[in-house]
């Protein structure tokens, strides 16, 4: 099992109370990015787009220049665009279909999406802040690849790890991602023993005595 295979089967909110443990520090992204469906999770390295709206564009530049963004999207990463743009939708069905066949791992946007029902049916992980049917043609541009980003005031960075799920979206630095699922992995499965405990008609306070979690 990969690392981002690991971390997928983990809950943001363990992640959180992990590293706050750790004392590392804590990049959630703002809770009004979430996913297209309650149940979507994203895990992954980062890959970072930045982009800018350009209405100078004409048709045939903005489309191609579209796909080639997606064409270097790399597979077994979670895509994170700061689109500097809160009119135009910048994702949609078709984008999630080329994505998914590519081994993409799902795609965060601080700005927002269209053919929402498609990408939902295709159950590729989508987060972003608003539904448009607005589309990029001739009025936006990515500008940067593989660079840092701003979103809600936390920097995403290319070599970042994210978990994305109904809960959030969080961050973890490269250097820190493999101790951070460790201990993830080792809290859920004491507060599986912990809620075992508390099924089994065991007192909450006695049972977090035993277990120290909650």
């Amino acid at each position: 099992m990969t690392l981002a295979d690991r971390l997928h089967a983990c809950h943001s909110s363990v992640i959180h109370d992990v590293m706050k443990d750790l004392g590392l520090p804590l990049r959630v992204l703002p809770r009004n990015i979430t996913g297209l469906e309650p149940t979507m999770r994203a895990a992954g390295p980062v890959f970072t787009i930045r982009g800018r709206p350009d209405p100078t564009m004409d048709k045939h530049t903005s489309l191609y220049e579209w796909a080639g963004l997606l064409s270097r999207a790399p597979a077994g990463h979670v895509v994170v665009c700061q689109p500097q743009d809160d009119t135009r939708a910048l994702f949609g069905g078709l984008s999630a279909e080329a994505l998914k066949l590519k081994g993409v791992r799902g795609y965060i946007v601080d700005g927002g999406c269209r053919d929402i029902q498609a990408v939902a049916d295709q159950g590729f992980p989508v987060f972003a802040r608003y539904a448009t049917p607005i589309d990029i043609v001739c009025a936006w541009r990515a500008e940067a690849f593989e660079e840092p980003v701003a979103i809600g005031g936390q920097q995403v960075l290319p070599n970042d790890h994210v978990l994305a799920d109904r809960d959030g979206v969080i961050l973890i630095g490269a250097a820190e991602v493999e101790a951070v699922v460790a201990a993830a992995e080792r809290k859920m499965a004491t507060e599986g023993e912990m809620v075992r405990a508390i099924r089994a008609g065991e007192d909450p306070q006695a049972a977090y005595l035993r277990y120290r979690v909650f």
